[in-house]
Formats: C-alpha cells, structure tokens, sequence
C-alpha cells in the first residue's frame, strides 16, 4: 500500500492546465495524477517549470479523448496535450523490459501506478499526487527521502543506473539543485559506473550541463561530478588538473546567480587553447552561437582583468560583442582574488559608464566607397586602411568625416598614393 499525504497549500494557476487534464481524464474513467518533478517541487515550497500527467489511458485512447494531441513518443506511451495555450506530457503508467543499450527499455507493459513508480529513477522523484483529492502517493519512500533530503536511487542503484547512464549526472544535478546528499549506496553505483557516462549521446550530456551549469548551484555541481569521478567522462578526453579544478570551482561559486551555460562552460575551459575548445564545442554539440559565445569569452577572459590596460578602442570592439556582459561578470569574479578586486571593479564600471551606447559602434566616417573614389586599387590596402581610420575613430582621434578623409588622403600618401 502507499503511503499518502494531505497537500498543505493550494496549487499554483500555471498547474490549472494540467488538473484540467487529469479532470478530464477521470470524467472518462481513468486514473490520473500528476507525477514527477512538479510532485516533488510543490512538497518543497517551489515554483515547478512544468507539470506533467500520468494515467492509465493507453496512448490511443489518449488521442481519442484529445484529438489535437501530438504522439510524441507514443512508443513510450507519451502524449502532448494542448490546455490553455500549455503542452503537457501525458504519459500512460507503464513498466519497462530490460535495457540492453544503457538507454532505451527493449519492451515496455502498459501497467498501473505502483508500477510505474518503481520503473522512475530517483524516489524523490517517484511521487504522484492526486490534484482533485490533494493527496500526494508515495509508492517509493520519496515522502521520507524529502524530509531527510537525500537523493536515492529507487530499487537497485546499479539497476536504476545500468537503465540509463544519463541518470549518473542527473544524480549529481538533482543533489545540487536541492542541495541535497546522495544516500551512500547510490554514490557508491554512480562512482562504480562513473565510465559508462562516455556511452551516452554527446546531446543528452550537452543538456544535463546546461540545465546543471544555469543554476545558482552549479558551484556544487562541479564539486559532485569530481566527487562522484563524472568530470572524465562529461567529454571525450576531459580533464582538469587539481588546481585547475578548484580554481573552475571557485570562479562558478562567484558568478551570478543567473549566470548562463555559456559562461560557466567556458569557466571550465579557462585553460584550454582555441582549437580545445572547439573540439570541444564540437563534442557537446553546442550551437553555432553558442560555440561562438564560449570560444570569445575563452579568448578574452583576461582583457579587463586590468580596467585600464585596453585601449578605448578595444574596450568599444569587447562592449561591441552581445556576451560583453558575461565578460564584465567573469572578470568581477576573477578581481575577487586580488587585494584590489574592488577597486578594480569601481575602474570598469567608471570606463564602461563613460561611453554612450551610440559611440560603442558607430558608423564608420570612411568606407570602402571612398577609396574606390580615389582609384585605390583593391586588395588588403583595403582592410588595412579601414582598420586603422576606424580605430582611430573608437578611439575618438577623427570625429567628422572631414578630419576622417584627411587622415585618409595622408595614410595614402604614405602609401605610396593612388593610381
């Protein structure tokens, strides 16, 4: 028998989509709860990101009683039904056959609740509750789990592990999201199957980190995947050395609490070269931009560790690029380290203060155009003239055009002239 528990608040709006599902359901004759994570949130007094369904309804059955649903995994028994402009998971209470791929169950049974708990990967992510009677069951011992904050396997750790090797960095993701302890038998299979992490799909891994290094508690995250010896396998041939390790977790403790993947992963990088990095990238399947954020931030991690060493115009061109502001937090977080760091944060902030978002950028005073209309032949005189007129220009040595084009008929006289 579960264990039930009375709910002791009242469900947030954004669960209304959801409970109209679960209504609906029942109106039809089936069992219906929600499930899972937004269980587990609500008993903690936090805002879930999403509520999901379970149900005895068979996902044809699903598509039936809602007609616009979208099979997304039906094989899986999973639905996604539209309800006041949300998509909510609908899945059937299922059990699983063996996994023989670390990922993927080679049958699974359309079963009932109980069952379907004992198939989910943590207990305290093992909760249903039934939103209409505002009762939570616990099929799994994750009502206890949650009053000692620990993280637990359901069942066999290695069992739970073997399933999905996923579920290594999940562990350690969940524990540092709640700030919970990993019970020690469950540490004990992590750290035993730490290596099978390098089988799973560089993508899933690439998700995993980014919601793990997104969150204010990425700091223990990092320190989880080294106690839990994960760091290895995040990507084929991580490593750090020691220091390296502490210095990447010291930095993830500064950075702001709402600080982006982006920033963090290239924490970790820090001391990797430009071709690293993009292997690396490359490994986690990062997106265009997002490999394009972490290489620059990579490359100009050190620019303002002095506020007043870059010129104004390389502290324009670094303002100029859209993840500026990760740069300012990275170095805030470097200046922390130094007797000075504060004062070193007033002189930033003073310089980047000082310059009007109009003169970050602004159009060049001399273009291409104008050499073509003094006959320069083309040829990398272009760039080079280009270059050198609109740095003089940040740097707000030419400011009209007039000055601008006579400083351009004199570097073209040392140049040798026109044709």
């Amino acid at each position: 028998m579960p264990t039930t528990l009375p709910l002791d608040r009242p469900l947030p709006d954004a669960a209304a989509a959801a409970v109209g599902i679960v209504r609906a359901l029942r109106a039809a004759g089936h069992a219906a709860v929600l499930a899972g994570g937004c269980v587990r949130d609500l008993l903690l007094g936090q805002t879930p990101q999403d509520y999901d369904v379970a149900t005895d309804a068979p996902p044809e059955r699903l598509c039936a009683l809602f007609p616009r649903a979208r099979p997304v995994g039906v094989q899986f028994g999973v639905v996604l039904v539209k309800r006041r402009g949300r998509w909510i998971e609908v899945a059937t209470f299922r059990s699983d056959g063996p996994y023989l791929d670390g990922r993927h169950p080679v049958s699974i049974t359309l079963s009932d609740a109980e069952h379907d708990a004992q198939r989910r990967d943590f207990t305290v992510n093992g909760l249903f509750l039934d939103p209409l009677a505002g009762t939570v069951i616990d099929y799994v011992g994750g009502l206890e789990d949650l009053r000692a904050r620990v993280v637990r396997a359901i069942g066999d750790p290695a069992a739970r592990f073997s399933e999905d090797y996923l579920r290594l960095v999940r562990a350690a993701r969940f524990a540092a999201r709640l700030d919970f302890a990993i019970e020690p038998r469950t540490a004990a299979a992590v750290r035993a199957q730490a290596p099978r992490l390098a089988r799973v799909a560089a993508e899933r891994v690439r998700e995993e980190l980014e919601r793990m290094l997104a969150h204010p508690s990425r700091a223990r995250a990092w320190d989880l995947l080294g106690e839990l010896g994960l760091r290895p396998f995040l990507w084929p041939a991580a490593q750090w050395t020691d220091p390296q390790a502490r210095r990447a977790g010291t930095l993830l403790t500064r950075l702001p609490p709402g600080a982006p993947f982006e920033l963090a992963l290239a924490v970790l990088l820090a001391d990797a070269d430009p071709a690293e990095v993009q292997r690396v990238a490359r490994a986690l399947t990062l997106s265009n931009v997002q490999r394009t954020t972490v290489a620059w931030l990579v490359q100009h991690q050190a620019d303002l560790d002095d506020p007043h060493a870059p010129t104004l115009a390389q502290l324009k061109r670094l303002m100029a690029e859209a993840a500026f502001p990760l740069l300012v937090d990275w170095a805030r977080a470097r200046h922390a380290d130094l007797p000075d760091g504060a004062a070193r944060d007033a002189a930033l902030a003073a310089r980047i203060d000082a310059i009007p978002p109009e003169r970050v950028q602004p159009p060049p005073l001399v273009t291409g155009d104008d050499l073509l209309a003094r006959r320069v032949p083309q040829g990398p005189i272009y760039a080079r003239l280009l270059e050198a007129l609109y740095t003089a220009q940040l740097n707000e040595q030419l400011l009209t055009r007039e000055a601008a084009l006579a400083a351009l008929e004199e570097r073209l006289a040392a140049e040798g002239g026109t044709e």
